[in-house]
């Protein structure tokens, strides 16, 4: 290896002992090092860092430039520490440049080697601004157009103003004659004769009063004039830095050690401080037998493009603080199949315990009422389920869209069934027919039975049947759009009664889709004497006719046939 190969400019802005740590790797593997401090970084704190590194003789420190996020800063610190390089070091021939969170992930001599061996190529992401697909913010060819003179992040009301009287004013900037706009990552590694005839052209002063009110300059003052100067571009990084769907830095942390170990990149940007196992594992020790070969960069770029997909379009069902998820018209809402019966606990005597005694408790939880007006009626009459979910109504009833998929979201792996009925709040019926894993069961008139068993006068319980009625008819209208994509069943009461088997067979195989038919079904909870003639009752009050199915059937098969 031929010491004094690369020249290495390194941006520190702070955790300035791992910054050293990693100017500590450049300099030991024999490159030559310039560091460039943010004059944002305390005198003290400055004056350790120089201490700590004041035993490696090939590391200089250029004079310290302000830097902020996407101002001239940036560019100039980079000017300063390779005129530094340029003037106190002969030997290196490329000229890479980093940040104090950057680390080399394999041994600095295979990038020095790969350097030598394309010793006149320039590597540097340089992409004309109509063919980049990746600025954030809605500045695209807008950053050269415009006028930036204040920071976004520091002076965000005076930005937007000034973009804004821009905007209506109709102001274009002129470009330096000559140069076409380019974008591409900050982070570049340029031969030294690039490098020296950028920072010697003649119209530097031009370009750089140009760049200097440019958006984010260090992502185009030298992948602009890069073009300029050389023909030999390779037009990428050799530093992995990855930016999620905000165009912020993705972090590199411990649990990323095998993934990038087996990247094939030569350097990673932008590692945790507190990444202890990256720090003691990276760089890599040279290892001549190893075949370089076999390294590849589609394992973590398909991990990324896995993650970039993940936080613009979300999860199906899963709602969190950071994001909603992206609705997809074809995808389902929530993240599991689950059951919703309606009627059956009002038709059948105790059927939560028969139908959580007939179904796996690992695989299914039976609830009550989720949307019962007082609060949520969870298995074991819990209070709270996993991930914290209350049975508050009014925190339920905010927003009962988000108290479903959250409820799928936090019990995957165990099919979910609730009752829902006309009874309770029925904002969430029109959700329910809109999702795919929606699977409904209704018995249509079941209401009736516990009204047939109440103590008040007719005339009252003739004013419930009304609203019940009303209730129930626009769910089942809702259900019975052409536009439902939930599995729906409907049943009037007549039927469930003559083959109750038959139907709660269905129901146990959306649950468990290997049950078997029951042996035993719970006992149908009302009178067939009785409840024929209320039902006739309130029809003669003027309710609806029909809403339980023919009742002759159903006093026929609870009662058996009359004795001659």
């Amino acid at each position: 290896m031929r010491l004094g190969a690369i020249g290495v400019v390194v941006l520190v802005h702070q955790d300035l002992s791992r910054s050293a740590q990693a100017i500590r790797h450049w300099s030991q593997a024999g490159c030559a090092v310039v560091v460039h401090v943010d004059r944002a970084v305390t005198s003290s704190a400055h004056e350790r860092f120089l201490r700590d590194l004041s035993d490696l003789p090939k590391v200089k420190f250029c004079a310290r430039q302000r830097c902020e996020w996407g101002t001239w800063g940036l560019v100039a610190a980079s000017q300063f520490a390779c005129e530094m390089m340029l003037a106190n070091f002969a030997d290196p021939q490329h000229i890479y440049l980093a940040s104090g969170s950057c680390l080399p992930i394999r041994p600095v001599q295979d990038l020095i080697s790969y350097l030598e061996a394309n010793s006149a190529t320039n590597f540097i992401e340089s992409t004309t601004v109509s063919d980049v697909p990746w600025s954030i913010g809605g500045l695209h060819k807008e950053r050269f157009q415009l006028r930036f003179p204040f920071a976004w992040k520091s002076q965000r009301w005076l930005f937007d103003l000034s973009v804004r009287l821009q905007r209506a004013l109709g102001l274009k900037r002129r470009l330096p004659q000559g140069i076409t706009p380019h974008l591409g990552s900050q982070w570049w590694c340029l031969t030294r004769s690039t490098v020296s005839a950028i920072l010697n052209d003649p119209k530097r002063p031009i370009y750089e009063r140009y760049f200097r009110r440019v958006w984010i300059p260090d992502e185009s003052y030298f992948q602009t004039l890069v073009r300029h100067h050389s023909t030999q571009i390779e037009s990428r990084s050799l530093t992995l830095a990855k930016f999620d769907v905000q165009g912020k830095p993705h972090v590199f942390y411990d649990d990323h050690l095998e993934i990038l170990g087996q990247s094939g990149c030569f350097v990673a940007r932008k590692l945790w401080a507190g990444a202890d196992k990256l720090y003691t594992a990276f760089p890599m020790a040279s290892d001549t037998t190893r075949d370089s070969t076999h390294r590849s960069s589609d394992a973590l770029n398909h991990l990324f493009a896995e993650s970039a997909a993940r936080g613009s379009k979300g999860r199906v069902g899963l709602y969190m603080q950071s994001r909603f998820p992206h609705q997809d018209p074809h995808a389902p809402l929530t993240a599991a199949k689950y059951t919703v019966l309606e009627g059956f606990f009002d038709l059948f005597h105790d059927f939560q315990a028969w139908l959580s005694q007939t179904t796996d408790n690992k695989q299914a939880q039976i609830h009550g009422h989720l949307f019962a007006h007082e609060a949520a009626v969870f298995a074991g009459q819990k209070t709270t389920i996993r991930g914290s979910l209350s049975n508050s109504a009014t925190l339920r009833d905010n927003n009962p869209t988000a108290f479903l998929t959250n409820l799928i979201w936090n019990t995957r792996g165990q099919h979910q069934c609730f009752q829902f009925g006309p009874h309770d709040v029925q904002k969430i019926g029109k959700i329910l027919p809109q999702d795919s894993n929606a699977q409904i069961f209704i018995i249509t008139g079941a209401w009736l039975v516990p009204l047939s068993q109440s103590v008040e006068s007719l005339a009252e319980i003739h004013a419930k049947a009304l609203r019940l009625h009303a209730a129930e008819s626009k769910h089942l209208a809702l259900l019975r759009a052409p536009w439902v994509k939930a599995k729906v069943h409907i049943w009037p009461l007549s039927q469930i009664i003559a083959n109750p088997k038959l139907q709660l067979h269905e129901i146990l195989k959306a649950i468990e889709p290997n049950a078997k038919c029951p042996t035993t079904v719970p006992e149908i909870n009302l009178d067939p004497i009785a409840f024929p003639a209320f039902v006739r009752a309130l029809e003669n009050q003027g309710m609806h006719r029909g809403l339980a199915g023919n009742l002759n059937t159903v006093k026929r098969i609870i009662a058996g046939p009359e004795i001659p």
